[in-house]
């Protein structure tokens, strides 16, 4: 790999072990933007429509058709905000929470699977390269 395909190498790859691992799901009826909202949720508690719409970088009607979707199966529920009644905090169920942790569970399990198929020096080149990895997206 030259410098010249190593960012299109990389760009390439990584884009496709995401979408390796975020196809592993314990429910394949969500979309991809349906779990990312759950798992939000998991991560940083009950949250107004407004401010799921801000993290995941979607419009509200969007966000809220997302949560209508989700209520649905039910994965969360929506209750007044206790300081301001006509505000909604959408919440995890406990299906919600179940299924975020047993895709999670499912997706290591992938991922284990695979790094066991990889021989001790490759596994050694992506210890190394994990600390790199984890700096350039979060960058």
């Amino acid at each position: 790999m030259t410098d010249d395909t190593l960012p299109h190498d990389l760009r390439l790859s990584i884009g496709r072990l995401a979408r390796r691992l975020r196809a592993q799901k314990a429910d394949d009826s969500i979309s991809d933007s349906q779990f990312s909202v759950l798992a939000s949720l998991q991560w940083h508690g009950d949250c107004t429509i407004g401010s799921l719409s801000e993290s995941e970088k979607v419009t509200p009607p969007s966000m809220n058709r997302t949560v209508n979707a989700l209520e649905a199966a039910g994965y969360v529920a929506r209750a007044s905000a206790p300081d301001d009644g006509r505000k909604v905090v959408v919440s995890l169920t406990a299906a919600g929470r179940d299924l975020v942790q047993q895709t999670a569970l499912q997706r290591d399990a992938w991922f284990v699977e695979r790094l066991r198929a990889l021989d001790p020096a490759q596994r050694a080149a992506l210890e190394a390269a994990a600390p790199v990895i984890k700096e350039l997206a979060e960058s």
